[in-house]
């Protein structure tokens, strides 16, 4: 059994005794059975070059290969060690909270592979090379220092692009963290991930967390859902968010799923549906600020002193991705709280309350009121932000309806 951290940075000799470099990093199968199947080497020049593990011969003091070797690259259903596994997040599932992996663990058995990572305090002290000193210092006062091992048995990969990994043990433990919380970190993985970890939960708890979800997971994962299937978790989400939900979806897919809706929830979604006909474009205000997701605080700051001098008020920043489309959103305070250097989507929100054109003002109020916003998003369906709606806006409709 071996440490990633044991070997990382070791030299990389030809059977013949030439230096080729030194270990960068290993790329490894998302599979069940996570298979080593390329070495990155760093060159002496610096550049890197990745080869198959065919060319390994062994590892000891110096890391041997092979003298003729195959470069290669990186392919489908691969990872990098480094950079999508070491110091990632996972969830731990038994102790309910969010954790990172310190340490991997390699073995050989017909092949190399990985058996699992470390995650404890022993993981970080091995990179610095303070782990044997401070299993010493617990002897002494008869302590003992142990990794936090867990097998890769229990992780599977749930995002090959950042190569987060999931753990998969009892569903009740999953349902244990926080609905917001699960659906604040599916929202960093891809719609077929979340999927996956959906369709681990029970019905009730699956709706909270999508419930949670923004309205483009949201409307992505119920056009992929069988109609009946899709009006199973719409039957326990609130009335105002299936609205929105079957909005998203278009008028095909929703007409498919209302018919498996039970007869009471068919009737109060009909009628809020029919309200939707009514638009609310004449309540659009054009006086919104956004910025690019790659902006730093200290530029988002000088823009607001120049390009809004003349709102009447600015309570949220809008983010936007490359496409124009809306990713994000912050208030002022928690811009202020951000040290000027800051990129403005390491710390946005995610999920973003919106609406629609076809969205009926009564919904807009009772998302106004069950989020506490003053303002909300209009979104078309490429996601662009076309306005936005004040509570000052809907305002006539309040007293209207309410006082």
């Amino acid at each position: 059994m071996l440490y990633f951290s044991e070997i990382k940075g070791k030299k990389v000799i030809s059977e013949d005794h030439v230096l080729v470099g030194y270990l960068d990093d290993l790329i490894f199968q998302a599979s069940e059975f996570p298979q080593l199947t390329k070495l990155i080497i760093r060159l002496p020049n610096s550049q890197k070059i990745i080869i198959d593990i065919d060319a390994l011969i062994k590892i000891k003091h110096d890391i041997i290969i092979k003298k003729k070797y195959n470069l290669s690259k990186l392919s489908e259903n691969e990872l990098y060690l480094v950079k999508n596994l070491l110091d990632k997040q996972i969830i731990d599932i038994k102790g309910h909270k969010v954790i990172r992996v310190n340490d991997v663990v390699i073995q050989y058995k017909e092949s190399w592979y990985i058996s699992g990572v470390d995650v404890g305090v022993l993981g970080l002290l091995r990179w610095i090379k303070l782990e044997k000193f401070f299993k010493n210092l617990y002897e002494l006062f008869g302590w003992k220092m142990k990794s936090i091992f867990l097998s890769w048995a229990d992780i599977q990969p749930l995002e090959l692009a950042r190569g987060q990994v999931f753990l998969k043990k009892k569903e009740e433990k999953l349902q244990k963290i926080r609905s917001e919380d699960l659906a604040d970190y599916l929202e960093k993985t891809t719609i077929r991930n979340v999927k996956k970890v959906i369709d681990t939960l029970n019905t009730q708890y699956s709706a909270e967390v999508l419930q949670n979800l923004n309205i483009n997971y949201q409307s992505a994962i119920f056009r992929s859902f069988p109609p009946e299937k899709a009006a199973q978790f719409l039957e326990v989400i609130d009335s105002d968010e299936v609205v929105d939900i079957l909005l998203a979806v278009g008028y095909k897919k929703r007409q498919l799923i209302i018919p498996f809706l039970s007869e009471s929830k068919k009737q109060e979604v009909i009628y809020l549906l029919d309200l939707s006909k009514t638009s609310i474009g004449k309540l659009i205000t054009s006086e919104y600020f956004y910025v690019d997701s790659q902006m730093t605080v200290f530029q988002i700051l000088n823009r607001i002193k120049t390009e809004t001098t003349d709102f009447s008020s600015l309570n949220y920043i809008y983010v936007i991705n490359q496409e124009k489309q809306l990713i994000g959103v912050i208030n002022l305070h928690e811009l202020l709280l951000q040290s000027d250097d800051v990129v403005v989507f390491k710390f946005m929100t995610q999920n973003v309350i919106v609406v629609h054109l076809t969205t009926p003002e009564e919904i807009v109020v009772k998302k106004m009121l069950k989020y506490h916003l003053v303002a909300l998003p209009v979104i078309d369906v490429n996601k662009k932000i076309l306005g936005i709606i004040t509570l000052d806006d809907v305002g006539d409709f309040i007293l209207k309806q309410w006082i």
